[in-house]
């Protein structure tokens, strides 16, 4: 499904367009929220109509009232240099049809090395073998990625932060050297969504989101969003279309809801996790918090310049323990639950270790690594379930 507007930008601030985008509520009949149009089938009233392909849908496939709503939130999101937005029914999903949209056997990709695993597991894999090269990169490489351009570079993936190491590209210094090379900059953004960081606006081509995180934020779907300025926009647009991709009416209105609270779901998520990194901070379990709005944190500059908030997701490198005493921590606490999504209302736990897959960086943190996605709770309880994790770590050391 894919949308595109040219309507001229809206003065209105992020989080009213949140509310207010996508909605007509004349057209509606009154009520605030759009209709969920469950339909394959477009039928058109004359033959003439049917040979010239004249009608605003075609077939449901292509999307409905439904899916215009939510893409047209989502543009006013991301700002003036969005053309358009795809939706897909995964967040890997709109990274794959993302990639097969751009590239062609004969390309060579570039891929930060602290890159989502299922997103190295599908260039590793199908990309591989329909003929792409695959390169990848220290994601603090900046500018200086210019020395790992071949001629036939076509597009560098970044992911900022990463979401497991939280290693800060800068995005600005490395679409400057690729659109030198008539390379493509495509990024992953779903840590801070485009409410918190508009990376179309720094000079990246396409942004996606596993919109399964921030944008549902109640951990019952599984959705993709994926952002294109005017240069990519037409090659998306075509992708989507070749493969198939499309999402469920009702994912699409439950996304849509999803978007109504965003801000404030970000803003407490932000506030939460901010709180809980500096509390974990002075732990003496704790090694290193790796949370990109800490001082502390090597790339917090560059989240100063290029970001206007941060998510609830972090981790922390322990001091060395044995394994035995990570897992009793993990079977201790009770609010934080173990599962390998973020962005809900819950909090989770997962333990973690990027040394096996990474090949351009060598992950050597001191110590076992945690990751944590700060949910909605209270914090205060967050930390006495926390404490009690750390406890039982102590008692089984």
């Amino acid at each position: 499904m894919s949308f595109s507007h040219d309507g001229p930008s809206n003065p209105q601030k992020p989080e009213t367009r949140l509310v207010t985008g996508g909605r007509d509520t004349k057209g509606q009949r009154g009520f605030v929220n759009p209709a969920v149009y469950h339909g394959s089938t477009v039928l058109y009233p004359t033959a003439e109509d049917l040979h010239a392909h004249r009608a605003e849908f075609s077939y449901g496939r292509h999307g409905s009232p439904t899916t215009l709503a939510l893409q047209d939130v989502l543009m006013s999101l991301e700002g003036p240099q969005c053309a358009g937005v795809g939706l897909a029914p995964s967040g890997l999903a709109a990274i794959t049809t993302t990639l097969l949209s751009v590239l062609k056997a004969g390309d060579h990709l570039l891929v930060t090395d602290n890159v989502y695993r299922p997103s190295r597991n599908f260039c590793n894999g199908m990309l591989a073998r329909y003929g792409v090269e695959v390169g990848y990169f220290d994601p603090l490489v900046g500018a200086g990625i210019e020395k790992l351009f071949k001629p036939n570079t076509r597009a560098v993936l970044v992911e900022a932060p990463g979401s497991q190491s939280f290693e800060m590209s800068d995005i600005p210094a490395i679409a400057e050297v690729a659109h030198a090379r008539d390379a493509l900059v495509i990024d992953d953004n779903t840590w801070a969504t485009p409410l918190y960081h508009r990376s179309l606006d720094q000079g990246v081509d396409i942004s996606m989101q596993a919109a399964t995180k921030y944008i549902g934020g109640h951990s019952d779907i599984m959705f993709g969003t994926i952002s294109a300025n005017a240069k990519t926009w037409p090659l998306l647009t075509e992708g989507i279309r070749l493969l198939g991709v499309c999402a469920g009416p009702d994912d699409v209105f439950l996304a849509l809801r999803g978007t109504r609270t965003l801000s404030v779901r970000l803003a407490q998520h932000y506030r939460s996790g901010l709180e809980m990194a500096r509390w974990l901070a002075g732990r003496p379990e704790v090694l290193q918090v790796l949370h990109p709005a800490l001082e502390s944190h090597p790339g917090h500059a560059i989240w100063k310049r290029d970001f206007t908030g941060a998510s609830g997701l972090f981790s922390i490198v322990l001091k060395p323990v044995p394994q035995k005493a990570v897992d009793a921590l993990l079977d201790a606490v009770k609010l934080f639950g173990m599962g390998f999504s973020w962005g809900g209302f819950e909090s989770l736990i997962i333990p973690f270790d990027c040394d096996p897959y990474r090949t351009a960086t060598k992950w050597s943190p001191g110590g076992p690594t945690l990751r944590l996605h700060i949910g909605l709770e209270n914090v205060d309880d967050l930390k006495a379930d926390l404490e009690r994790g750390f406890a039982a770590l102590k008692a089984a050391v």
